[in-house]
């Protein structure tokens, strides 16, 4: 029981960043994109990439940061796969949302997330083929914390929350104590106004693109390396994280991080009462639980 519970906070350590800014894209935005949980495969993969081509450069660089199995090599791919996947998330809705957006509506918008979302998918099998990779094929040992109740964990699980909740701070109070933060807010209520007022609508969508794609990016790469890469890592990833989303309510950050939290221990603990085949169903009955409880979420606010 007591190690469903760590391994499900783990897990939803990792669905807290992807929910985060998947959060903040369908807030601005107002659409559901489907789309956001592939910019984890590409994060995750840029990072692989990177980290196979600075341990080729200088072989120094793959050595690990013991007790992790996180490399020098694979930290700064971690940097540069967060300003790719930004790029490629900013390049995504200029070449096909931005054009949508101002030619259709919302339902649009979800459709061709989910077009996006395929094509992206289809790319990275074709690239990478389909078979799993992983970023060290050293054996990670788990630590004994206590053998009465068993309890198990993984150093790098601890580094993944760790810094998780690090950046949930930073982005907090980038959010909340920042010009930017109160801009993001403004346009997020009414874009009309907040031109009024001089905000560039242009420049406040694009910053939102970046944070959600480094975000995703950084996601990606932790559920990586606490398990495997996969071609299809968004497809299974996208009912997690929506399930998040919504459940700590849309456009909230703090909602988003709980209700990340809240998945990934419920999924955990659902594993001890039904066979591991049904335990993906979490996520919808969780999602289905908050809107007939709460339909705005656990923080979410009522919007016109």
């Amino acid at each position: 029981m007591i190690q469903a519970l760590v391994d499900g906070i783990l897990v939803g350590s990792v669905l807290s960043l992807g929910a985060i800014g998947l959060t903040m894209v369908m807030h601005m935005l107002r659409f559901a994109n489907f789309a956001h949980a592939e910019l984890l495969t590409i994060g995750a993969y840029v990072a692989l990439v990177f980290d196979r081509l600075f341990q080729a450069v200088h072989g120094s660089l793959g050595q690990k940061l013991a007790p992790l199995s996180l490399t020098l090599s694979l930290l700064l791919a971690m940097v540069l796969a967060m300003a790719l996947t930004a790029a490629s998330a900013v390049l995504i809705d200029r070449l096909i949302f931005r054009r949508v957006r101002e030619k259709g509506g919302e339902l649009s918008m979800v459709f061709a997330s989910f077009g996006v979302a395929l094509i992206v998918r289809s790319v990275i099998g074709l690239s990478f083929g389909l078979h799993t990779e992983l970023y060290s094929r050293g054996i990670a040992f788990a630590v004994v914390l206590s053998r009465d109740p068993l309890l198990m964990i993984k150093p790098d699980q601890v580094f993944v929350l760790g810094a998780t909740l690090l950046i949930m701070v930073v982005l907090h109070l980038v959010l909340t104590r920042t010009t930017f933060g109160f801009a993001l807010r403004a346009v997020a209520e009414n874009p009309s106004l907040a031109q009024v007022n001089g905000i560039s609508l242009k420049r406040m969508v694009t910053l939102i693109w970046i944070i959600g794609g480094g975000l995703a990016a950084l996601a990606g790469v932790f559920y990586a390396m606490t398990n495997h890469l996969s071609p299809v890592m968004g497809r299974d990833m996208v009912l997690p994280v929506f399930a998040a989303a919504i459940a700590g309510g849309i456009g909230s950050i703090h909602g988003a991080a709980l209700g990340g939290f809240l998945v990934g221990i419920a999924s955990s603990l659902a594993l001890l009462v039904v066979p591991s085949g049904y335990s993906p169903s979490m996520p919808f009955l969780i999602i289905l639980a908050v809107l007939l409880v709460r339909p705005n979420g656990l923080f979410g606010e009522a919007r016109s």
